[in-house]
């Protein structure tokens, strides 16, 4: 297997290093530079590429520690939509986030159940209509979000429903993050939706899923990228006793640990993004990459503010954005003890 970018993803991803890197609303950026359409078919104006091309696009947002909603709305809504939804569906809310006027995402989470495969949200049918009835917690973006990926239990099994936030029956409760990024707990009661509100029913929770655990390991490795970049940048330029801080014994062998940590991660990342994209079983390297990222990027992010001294509790400079994205994103992941548990499960079989 060969992981080297093709030329496709690497001018993908230069040219997301260059929008990100410009004075201009990134989002508005990446818009109006055809990032946010690669996933869309040719129909639709888009470049009919998939999740490896997006995941470049999503790691560039990471190594910029960039405040775009790119993960909500691509991993948790373009990717799934193009992949399960109908043409219809497609037609309707893919352009207008190419466009970024629109964003799309996903309620993954349940109260003490992240990422849960089973929900405990239900659907059932009434006068041509089906209700959705549930709590889901940690929703990125959703009061702002044309429509929220939904995973619920029918008497048919798991589906996933694509709900209009602003229903009646929807409550969002804005709950806090590290970051500051908009997330809510949602509450579904009664909420009417149409048959043609639902995503291809088979199998597609666990689709759902493996977009979601692909887009943050992503982003993951584009923050590590970027903060063990900031970190190098600081210490090979910061002097102490007339010697940059980069030259002691210490420093240097901190500075190997997080470089190690972020490249295992990246490894993980890579050859799970590659399985996924060639249409291959990648659910055993998802969680193995999950795993990785959750135990090992907080730490390495810890050792980055050490190393910075002061400077890495300014507000000011940028590491904060680095760390605090940490944060969430391994709480998204549901956090290492349980991607361990979810590991055990996978070799228990």
């Amino acid at each position: 297997m060969d992981f080297a970018l093709d030329e496709t993803q690497t001018e993908i991803a230069a040219l997301a290093a260059k929008v990100l890197g410009s004075p201009d609303d990134p989002w508005r950026a990446l818009a109006s530079s055809g990032l946010l359409a690669l996933a869309l078919p040719p129909e639709l104006e888009g470049d009919g590429l998939g999740v490896a091309e997006v995941a470049q696009v999503l790691t560039e947002v990471g190594r910029a520690a960039a405040p775009v909603p790119a993960y909500a709305a691509l991993a948790l809504g373009v990717l799934p939509i193009e992949s399960l939804g109908t043409p219809a569906q497609r037609a309707e809310l893919l352009p207008p986030v190419a466009a970024g006027d629109a964003l799309l995402t996903a309620a993954l989470h349940e109260p003490s159940a992240p990422l849960t495969a089973e929900p405990a949200a239900t659907a059932r049918p009434r006068d041509g209509k089906w209700l959705v009835n549930g709590v889901k917690t940690a929703v990125p973006y959703a009061a702002g979000a044309t429509r929220i990926l939904t995973p619920v239990t029918t008497a048919h099994g798991s589906a996933v429903y694509l709900v209009d936030p602003r229903a009646d029956g929807v409550t969002l409760v804005p709950t806090p993050t590290s970051a500051g990024t908009p997330e809510f707990t949602v509450r579904f009661d009664d909420v009417a939706v149409e048959e043609t509100d639902l995503l291809f029913d088979r199998g597609a929770v666990a689709a759902l899923h493996r977009f979601a655990l692909a887009g943050a390991l992503a982003v993951g490795d584009g923050l590590l990228a970027g903060a063990l970049a900031l970190t190098v940048k600081h210490v090979g330029e910061r002097t102490q006793f007339g010697r940059p801080l980069s030259a002691f014994q210490a420093v240097a062998g901190q500075i190997a640990d997080v470089y190690v940590a972020a490249r295992t991660v990246h490894l993980a990342v890579t050859s799970a993004v590659w399985r996924l994209a060639s249409g291959l079983d990648a659910d055993a390297e998802l969680d193995v990459a999950a795993y990785w990222f959750a135990a090992q990027a907080p730490a390495a992010l810890a050792t980055c503010h050490h190393l910075h001294g002061g400077v890495g509790v300014d507000e000011t400079y940028p590491l904060h954005r680095y760390s605090s994205a940490v944060k969430d994103l391994g709480r998204a992941l549901g956090g290492a003890a349980h991607r361990l548990g979810r590991l055990g499960e996978r070799v228990a079989g």
